[in-house]
């Protein structure tokens, strides 16, 4: 799965071009840069290859989704909904600017399910935000015909699926905006990074200035920039879009292996018939980031995640439903609306209601799921080896529990 497995000559080099300027910021210095501009280059890389009008570089992932919904005029007591099932960034992008997460159930695509979205609509739901979880999509088509009725924004947090598609468009692109990370772990990474990405040239522009304090970036030098509004400091270095720059040309290779890889993995499970796969919508191209397979039952699963650990073969295997960064159930700080600074008595109201809300149809999903990360570089005998591992702590549980 990440970029980092395949680090290599690439990457030193454009770092290198940063290191021998001495300018490790993304703005201003121009004669001492020496026409080094890695952000500039990564971010016309990012609209060449994902197929998007423009795009903003972030400091990372979190960044990018509160800059977009800045950029999109979602800010203090807005609605946001978004699934009970992402990482902890989705919702702390939107408490950051003031929204309300609105969170609702998924479906076996493992993001939001259209009916519950539907349900969760009031006067003051503003966005829909589909998380496209470990590498693949929710059923777009169906989230765009709601917003579309209902006049909402449609943002699209594609950190987790890089590579992605839908309907032969890359996942961040098909929304009103889109953020991927480029964190350590994700398929191409900037060891700390995120981005942008619309087809709207006001979206760009507000995202432009907002991650540079309200710079417009329209005078000679900084010194001469005006300030439309107020911003923040969400700005990469060039070091790291440097990373960034050699990963994404990079990005055929990491996925033809990623594919390759999770195919040949994936043939293992699929011998056996009580095992079954995460919904992939009709038109959808996996990243392949993930092999996420459920199980029959709750207890059968937890019994596959123990002897799993038992025999030392857990790791790069994930059980989201005890994961405390990934799913509701255990997000107390969040249910307790525990920060350290005040939160506005809407949001804090909106919080502690998720102590009562009902998320049993996502726990039955969750309670019987496991994504199993796929490397870049496995051999066919460490895939051959782990195939045979895992099918047979699962035929053993299901002959104890038969």
């Amino acid at each position: 799965m990440p970029g980092f497995e395949l680090f290599g000559a690439e990457e030193r080099k454009e770092v290198n071009d940063v290191l021998e300027t001495g300018i490790l910021m993304r703005y201003g210095f121009d004669g001492p840069r020496q026409g080094i501009w890695k952000a500039k280059e990564l971010e016309q890389a990012i609209t060449e290859v994902f197929g998007c009008g423009y795009a903003q570089l972030t400091a990372n992932g979190t960044a990018a989704l509160t800059t977009a919904m800045a950029a999109l005029g979602i800010g203090a007591g807005d609605e946001v909904i978004m699934p009970g099932f992402t990482f902890v960034a989705s919702f702390e992008a939107v408490l950051s600017v003031g929204a309300v997460p609105v969170l609702v159930d998924i479906d076996e695509t493992l993001t939001l399910k259209p009916s519950a979205v539907r349900a969760a609509i009031t006067p003051k739901t503003k966005c829909v935000m589909p998380v496209h979880m470990c590498g693949s999509m929710a059923d777009l088509d169906a989230l765009k015909q709601i917003c579309d009725e209902h006049q909402l924004i449609l943002l699209e947090d594609a950190c987790q699926s890089i590579g992605g598609a839908y309907k032969g468009k890359s996942l961040g692109t098909i929304g009103h905006a889109g953020t991927f990370s480029f964190d350590f772990v994700k398929t191409i990474t900037c060891a700390e990074g995120g981005v942008v990405m619309t087809n709207s040239e006001e979206v760009y522009r507000k995202s432009d200035g907002y991650t540079d304090h309200g710079h417009d970036h329209l005078g000679v030098d900084r010194g001469a920039d005006l300030h439309p509004f107020i911003g923040y400091n969400y700005r990469i270095s060039e070091l790291h879009a440097a990373v960034g720059l050699a990963q994404i040309r990079k990005l055929g290779t990491f996925l033809g292996l990623q594919k390759k890889n999770n195919k040949a993995l994936r043939a293992y499970l699929e011998q056996i018939p009580e095992v079954s796969f995460r919904v992939v919508p009709e038109g959808g191209d996996d990243s392949c980031s993930f092999i996420s397979w459920f199980l029959p039952t709750e207890a059968l699963t937890k019994a596959v995640v123990a002897e799993m650990k038992e025999q030392g073969i857990l790791a790069g295997n994930f059980y989201w439903f005890v994961n405390n960064w990934h799913y509701i159930s255990k997000w107390d700080h969040l249910k307790n609306a525990t920060t350290l600074n005040a939160l506005s008595d809407v949001q804090k109201a909106a919080l502690l209601k998720l102590r009562e809300t009902d998320f049993s149809a996502s726990d039955a999903i969750m309670s019987r799921c496991i994504s199993t990360a796929i490397s870049l570089v496995w051999t066919d005998e460490q895939i051959r080896d782990k195939g045979e591992k895992m099918v047979a702590v699962i035929k053993k549980v299901l002959q104890a529990n038969s």
